[in-house]
Formats: C-alpha cells, structure tokens, sequence
C-alpha cells in the first residue's frame, strides 16, 4: 500500500442529471469524510460483564466536511443553491488511487469568511440521506 496526496481526494457534485455527471468543487483546501455507526447493544446476563453489540443493525451515516478557498465556480453555486433550498443531490468522492464513493448528501452547513486583507474563505458539512456505495 503507498501513500496518497491529500490534494486528490477530491469532492465532486453532480449536475442533476440521471445518471449524473460529476463536477470538481473548485478552490477546496482540505476535506475529511466520516464514516460513522451507531451501536445496538444487546449484553444480557450471560454476557460475563463484557459489552454485545448487534453486528449489521444501527443507522449508519457518512459525514463530508470541506473547507476552501472561494472561486465562483458552478460547483459552489450549486452548493449554495441546495444548501438555501434544503434539498440532497448527489456527490461523490475521488481518492488517488482510483477509489470512487458516490451518494446523496444535504448540505448542514455553508459558511463564508473573509478578512479584509485577505481571500474569501467557505467551509461546508454534508450529511449523508441513504447509501454511500463504492462507484
């Protein structure tokens, strides 16, 4: 196994299309995906004081944080689009090595910054609604 450049771990949005198209959120710096699971405890008396948990039950989730530099682009207006509308649309990410997860996500949060000497800045969380699969 090699090491992977974070600078390909990519972000993409799809156009609204069936199937969709992906387009590269431009201007992003940083960007974290989460896997998570919740656990179904099922200890009992014979557990012998050690913790059960129900293996394949619980609500899975995936959680995609960003943060970037501003660029205008058509990515971000969608982004910002679904983000003010409430609405999930589908997004990918793309590792290095060719790995692909594709899913349907709403944007939790959007946030812009920027000082006055310096670039505007957006970070942005998504949340997953249904399956994130391998592509």
């Amino acid at each position: 196994m090699t090491a992977q450049k974070g600078s390909a771990f990519l972000l993409k949005i799809g156009d609204g299309a069936q199937p969709p198209a992906y387009q590269t959120v431009a201007g992003l710096r940083t960007t974290q995906l989460s896997i998570n699971g919740d656990t179904v405890v099922v200890t009992h008396k014979q557990s012998g004081g050690w913790r059960d948990l129900l293996s394949g039950a619980g609500v899975r989730s995936v959680s995609v944080s960003a943060s970037g530099i501003f660029l205008g682009s058509s990515a971000e207006a969608a982004i910002r689009a679904h983000a003010l509308a409430g609405t999930v649309d589908d997004y990918e990410l793309s590792f290095e090595d060719g790995e692909k997860l594709r899913g349907r996500f709403l944007v939790q949060r959007l946030d812009y910054s920027g000082d006055f000497n310096g670039e505007r800045n957006y970070t942005l969380q998504l949340e997953s609604s249904g399956a994130v699969l391998p592509a």
